[in-house]
Order: structure tokens, then sequence, then C-alpha cells
């Protein structure tokens, strides 16, 4: 897992033309690459950052988000993925780009 260190060697956080503030690069990221790990307390309610991932046993787990991730904002052509609570690049992606993920369906 990529501590909120780590993260702050790819990002930055800034005012976003989505949503409030959002995550942005600020290396080249290349596709496939893995970007993080969603981190901080499970939850079982909703809120602002909390992130709810489906385990392959059908039951579903929320995560309060606490480290840089939270700041992904909605996009129906995403940049980056997430596979359970780690997050991948869907292209790659130029500094200054503002990352985002597809918040789901029901969204």
């Amino acid at each position: 897992m990529k501590a909120n260190k780590k993260l702050e060697a790819i990002f930055y956080v800034d005012d976003s033309t989505v949503h409030g503030k959002g995550l942005y690069a600020k290396v080249k990221i290349k596709k496939g690459e893995y970007l993080g790990t969603y981190d901080g307390p499970e939850v079982n309610g909703n809120g602002m950052h909390v992130l709810w991932v489906e385990d392959d046993d059908g039951q579903w787990r929320g995560r309060d988000g606490k480290n840089l991730l939270r700041y992904l904002n909605h996009s129906n052509s995403p940049h980056a993925e997430f596979d359970g609570f780690d997050l991948y690049a869907l292209q790659n992606i130029t500094p200054g780009v503002e990352i985002t993920i597809h918040y789901g369906e029901e969204f």
C-alpha cells in the first residue's frame, strides 16, 4: 500500500472543474500502473469519502478514505479504476491532468 508520502510524489490536490477539490497527476503515469490503495477505516454507512467494494463472496465493504485518493472525482470517461481498493490507470496520464474514476451505475 502506498502511504500518503508516496502518493504525494505522484499526486497533488487542487481546485477541480468537476467538483470541489480534485486529485491531479504530478508525474507521467503509464496505462495499467498501480497508483495506490484507498486507505481508511472500514465503515457500515455512507459518507462523503466512502468507497464501497463488493468482495468475491458478494459482501459489500466500505472504507472512509483518509489518504489523497479521497479527492478522486467522477467522470463518464475516467482515467483510472479500482480493483478492490487498489487504483490503476486506465490510460497514459500526463502531469497536470485531474485523475477521475467512474463512481458506478447507481451514481
